[in-house]
């Protein structure tokens, strides 16, 4: 099978202008990834297609159908689409419901996941780096299909991360913060040195323990940047049961 790609060798942090056609090898795993629009996935997916042992040929996305926009994140379904065309990689998305519950969430998940076994990927790829219950949570769920998992950030520095996604030449911003753990301001803001160091302590750098959420608009193997414009922040409650969670959103508008 021949695919098209951008890739970028892994000694350069600049882009790799043409496109690059590899083949898949007869040893390597056919691997769909779960592209979340933001900077662990980036990150995930730079390391992944860089690994010999996989080849990397879906992205699947769940998106909430009734706003069209991407789950949590919050990112308008145009951005994401930019996002597919500048990494060239076929995609999809999975439309769920305006408030999912698991039921519907794991059902939805599980009908893509029999078409994507149908068509012969045997490993689900995820951005996860530190928590152990929601990597045992998606081997459970993908285990009845025969689809193992591969996490390529697991158990990695997470400051050392950034650090690294810094210096590698990935751009991105901060599209939701956890009202709990950050103010407002923190909402838009490009992640680079400063906002590391400004992020309070016990927040993690990566947000891993979901107090923020991005989106990438560059990485080393997008052949174009994302262009957009920055809309308005607001600030979103969800009750889940008993508890209520608030989230300021930065809402993030395509560029003409």
């Amino acid at each position: 099978m021949e695919l098209t790609c951008f890739r970028t060798d892994k000694n350069l942090s600049g882009k790799v202008g043409n496109k690059v056609k590899f083949r898949r090898m007869p040893n390597q795993k056919k691997t769909y990834f779960n592209w979340s629009t933001g900077k662990d996935s980036a990150l995930a997916l730079y390391y992944l297609l860089q690994d010999k042992n996989y080849t990397v040929d879906y992205l699947l996305t769940s998106v909430n159908a009734h706003f069209q926009r991407v789950s949590m994140h919050g990112l308008s379904v145009d951005l994401l689409q930019q996002q597919f065309d500048a990494i060239g990689i076929p995609h999809g998305t999975i439309q769920l419901p305006e408030q999912p519950t698991n039921v519907e969430y794991e059902n939805l998940m599980g009908e893509k996941v029999e078409q994507l076994k149908a068509e012969g990927f045997e490993y689900s790829a995820f951005g996860d780096i530190l928590l152990e219950d929601l990597k045992k949570y998606r081997e459970e769920q993908l285990e009845p299909f025969g689809i193992k998992t591969v996490f390529p950030l697991w158990q990695k520095d997470t400051l050392q991360l950034m650090e690294e996604f810094i210096a590698l030449g990935f751009k991105t911003i901060v599209v939701c913060v956890n009202a709990a753990v950050l103010d407002s301001s923190f909402a838009g803001r490009i992640i680079d040195k400063e906002f590391l160091d400004d992020l309070p302590e016990g927040v993690d750098p990566c947000g891993e323990n979901g107090e923020f959420h991005t989106f990438c608009f560059d990485a080393p193997y997008f052949k174009n940047p994302i262009a957009f414009e920055i809309g308005e922040t607001v600030y979103r409650e969800y009750t889940h049961g008993e508890s209520k969670n608030g989230f300021w959103f930065c809402d993030l508008l395509p560029k003409i």
